[in-house]
């Protein structure tokens, strides 16, 4: 409300945030030394409580869909930390989740900031036009194209930031491609399906190749849908929901038709998002039901591996190795001992913990080119930890926090390495660190 006593209309009744969840919070403050941007800021409104504080305002009409609610919600990295160590069991996902759904729909950026996100969303969700760039990327790469434009510092902070992230294109990776159907090694004990992700399945194709290989050694016959898409997470945890809601469907009608004991996901946001499916389609009765049975049958690979137990020869790997909880692992799916436990299981390796590796590195889906000074922040905090360890390689489960860190291990000239923890695995089957 206005000085005058008149009600601001700042969101809808569509995916609104609801008003029960947001008096789950009881203003403990509990989140406040879980929250990265708090912990970056010292400032309340950075923080889940001071963000639900906003939130309830506003769907009690006493501020305005403006420029400093969105600001404060957009700078949420939606990490989900803050949900493990609330007390109350606030759903805090939930609702950044909501309030952003309405700032997509009922706030007009700025007419350069529209284009910008659309052209994200017009392409990371979609492998196939992610693909087609690829030869474009190598040639950049290969010509020089790419140190030149760095020499000359001529890219604007934003799509400085997003080139460096980006990994070297192999000339393989043109080609790259996964059989429908690879047989489990010896006795089959199980038969799972797999995501193969959008960044991930073009990007890094080698991380889908040995999680293929290892599901294999451990007696899965592994089915790989042809007609998957997009799992949704960037664009539900971006508010894009009704987009997501579409991504979801699809994938729920390419993955319910195989009779399989597991689908397996080896890219955190992925596998959060789609454990979600369920809740997110609540109120479709033609997907409520099968979204649910989705969620339920969804892995983590490293959570799968852990359950059913390793088997096959795992042969000795020599080196010093340090593990980052990627946040929708470790927040959103509340998976932190079933890495440790398979990573302990390699013989020859030395675990060194990582000082807060529970803490977001700065990448979080598109948030790294959509804030990155916030984003280069915390990537300087976790470079800052990794360099206490003095470990030749650090893994991790999701896609988005290696090419952040990367990035940071390039700008600070550190000799580590990075790799999925599946390929780390794969490395020990086979006997040889391939890099």
């Amino acid at each position: 409300m206005d000085g005058k006593g008149i009600k601001f209309q700042a969101f809808d009744e569509i995916d609104k945030p609801s008003l029960d969840l947001i008096k789950d919070c009881v203003h403990c403050g509990f989140c406040l030394s879980a929250c990265p941007t708090y912990l970056q800021t010292g400032n309340e409104l950075e923080s889940p409580r001071g963000r639900i504080y906003l939130m309830k305002s506003a769907v009690e009409g006493k501020i305005p869909m403006g420029d400093g609610l969105v600001k404060h919600l957009d700078l949420c990295l939606g990490c989900l930390a803050c949900e493990p160590a609330c007390p109350s069991g606030v759903r805090y996902g939930s609702l950044i989740e909501a309030a952003r759904s309405q700032i997509e729909r009922r706030f007009e950026r700025p007419f350069l900031e529209r284009l910008y996100r659309s052209l994200l969303f017009s392409i990371f969700p979609h492998p196939k036009r992610l693909k087609l760039l690829l030869p474009f990327l190598f040639l950049y790469q290969a010509t020089g194209v790419r140190r030149l434009l760095n020499n000359l510092g001529v890219l604007p902070n934003r799509l400085a930031h997003a080139e460096g992230m980006l990994p070297d294109i192999r000339f393989s990776s043109l080609f790259s491609s996964l059989p429908s159907v690879t047989p489990a090694r010896g006795k089959r004990r199980f038969r799972v399906a797999m995501l193969t992700g959008c960044v991930q399945s073009i990007l890094f194709p080698q991380t889908n190749e040995a999680t293929v290989r290892v599901l294999a050694e451990n007696g899965c016959e592994v089915v790989i849908p042809r007609n998957q898409g997009c799992c949704g997470a960037l664009s539900i945890h971006s508010g894009r929901l009704s987009e997501g809601r579409d991504f979801a469907r699809a994938n729920i009608d390419v993955f319910t038709k195989y009779d399989v004991d597991a689908v397996i996901v080896n890219s955190a946001g992925c596998g959060s998002s789609m454990k979600e499916y369920g809740e997110l389609l609540k109120n479709d009765a033609s997907y409520a039901g099968l979204g649910k049975k989705l969620s339920t049958k969804t892995k983590d690979i490293m959570e799968f591996l852990a359950d059913v137990g390793l088997q096959g020869d795992l042969k000795e790997l020599k080196c010093r190795v340090t593990y980052q909880d990627a946040c929708h692992i470790a927040h959103g799916q509340r998976i932190k001992v079933h890495p440790r436990k398979v990573i302990k299981q390699i013989p020859g390796i030395e675990f060194v913990e990582l000082p807060e590796s529970d803490l977001c590195c700065g990448s979080a889906g598109i948030y790294n080119m959509i804030q990155p000074e916030m984003s280069e922040g915390l990537l300087e905090r976790k470079i800052s930890n990794l360099k206490e360890t003095g470990v030749e390689y650090l893994v991790a489960g999701n896609p988005g926090c290696l090419l952040q860190i990367q990035k940071g291990i390039k700008q600070c000239g550190l000799n580590i390495k990075t790799a999925h923890l599946i390929e780390l695995l794969d490395w020990a089957y086979r006997g040889t660190i391939s890099r």
